[in-house]
């Protein structure tokens, strides 16, 4: 009787020691699994990345637009709107002055440098270049252009359809040198950039005897020029392009030339025209919405300038500047283009210290703050994020687990 108790206690401390080892070893293949679980993860996070930024390479830059991104094609036509002479460049590399109305660099020359290509991007009818320089950088842009050609009429400068034939232009030229299998891979990966449309509104709508103002209201004038504007995209679209950046308009109205004419109100920013920018920005952003629903594979970016540039201008002192409600160039304050010129004794020393160049345009440094800070944002974050968006990889850790990456989600299957 003792002998059975002794072996059924036996049995006992057995099957009990059993039954560890057999919830030791699950616990440790669930160990196991859930490590190599997290390697997966890890792999498959780090091959969605390295897939995205794979496709992140932009082989070229292709700008339209006005006098912010204009590096000289201005030059080669017979119009006041010009700056291929000093004071203009002399803080570009060479003190040369290229016909960008600036000290120096404009804000698509550093995101150029920015993205891995050129220092500087040339202008298309800039005989110093061809296709070569052109592959890898070009600018359509003609200072004092709109979306409005009547705009363009103002001065006798390139209208935003005439840039677009240089464009198409263009193409036949890159095909014919990189052969067409290539130009269309460049043609499709390049990122395009528009910045256009203050013209449309200080030199054209609010003119002395505007005719644009006798025919429209503000808002109606707005939903014109945002119709031309979506036309140009979707043209745009039509012949390749698919990552396209969609410039907004600056705070127009703390302009040193607006504020001079301001003087009933202490020579403060014009309000009235900073609303207008900010309500016609708010219309490019919902018809970026818009057209990225629509157009297959279109990747369009809203980029807006006003509230960096307008942080910079009311609190200059922050960003290391003196000096934000008047220009360094001549009196300081009405003075560009011809009449910014190299005899005038009241150009200032440092441009660094001012925030305007001349009385419209930001010097080379406030350039730089602006594509830093688009680069960061428009650039960087909201492209990644629509071809995150694009990017799935897979990896089963067992005949019955699989865990995905689809942009930045986890989804196990």
């Amino acid at each position: 009787m003792q002998t059975s108790t002794k072996k059924k206690k036996k049995k006992k401390k057995l099957n009990t020691s059993k039954y560890l080892q057999s919830r030791m070893a699950s616990y440790t293949w669930a160990v196991k699994q859930l490590s190599l679980a997290a390697m997966f993860i890890a792999a498959a996070a780090a091959a969605a990345t390295s897939a995205t930024k794979g496709n992140n390479k932009v082989p070229a830059i292709i700008v339209f637009g006005d006098s912010s991104v204009d590096a000289g094609n201005n030059n080669r036509l017979p119009t006041i709107a010009r700056s291929n002479f000093q004071p203009y460049g002399r803080d570009f590399p060479g003190g040369k002055p290229t016909g960008r109305f600036s000290n120096g660099r404009i804000a698509t020359d550093f995101i150029s440098e920015a993205l891995g290509l050129r220092r500087s991007v040339p202008a298309y009818l800039d005989t110093a270049y061809n296709i070569t320089d052109f592959g890898i950088g070009v600018t359509f842009a003609s200072a004092g252009s709109g979306y409005d050609n009547a705009t363009s009429d103002v001065l006798g400068v390139i209208p935003l359809w005439r840039e677009l034939e240089y464009y198409k232009h263009y193409q036949k030229r890159l095909k014919a040198y990189l052969g067409d299998a290539k130009a269309y891979n460049t043609i499709a990966k390049a990122l395009y950039m528009i910045s256009i449309g203050t013209n449309d509104f200080l030199e054209n709508y609010y003119a002395f005897n505007s005719q644009r103002r006798s025919q429209f209201t503000m808002d109606a004038y707005q939903q014109f020029l945002i119709g031309i504007a979506k036309k140009f995209v979707i043209n745009l679209h039509g012949l390749g392009a698919r990552k396209i950046i969609l410039g907004g308009l600056p705070p127009m109205g703390c302009m040193p030339l607006e504020r001079t004419r301001n003087l009933f109100n202490g020579n403060g920013c014009m309000e009235n025209y900073n609303i207008v920018a900010m309500s016609f920005n708010g219309k490019l952003y919902d018809l970026v919405t818009k057209l990225n629903k629509k157009l297959p594979g279109l990747q369009l970016v809203f980029s807006n300038p006003y509230y960096i540039l307008l942080q910079i201008i009311t609190n200059p002192s922050a960003y290391g500047y003196d000096v934000s409600q008047m220009a360094c160039c001549a009196t300081r304050m009405f003075e560009m283009g011809y009449a910014c010129d190299e005899r005038n004794p009241f150009t200032c020393s440092d441009a660094n210290k001012y925030v305007f160049w001349d009385a419209f345009h930001p010097t080379e440094k406030t350039n730089r703050l602006v594509a830093d800070h688009l680069v960061k944002t428009a650039l960087t974050n909201s492209f990644e994020t629509l071809e995150r968006a694009h990017v799935c990889v897979c990896v089963c850790v067992c005949v019955c687990v699989c865990v995905c990456v689809c942009g930045e989600r986890f989804i196990a299957i």
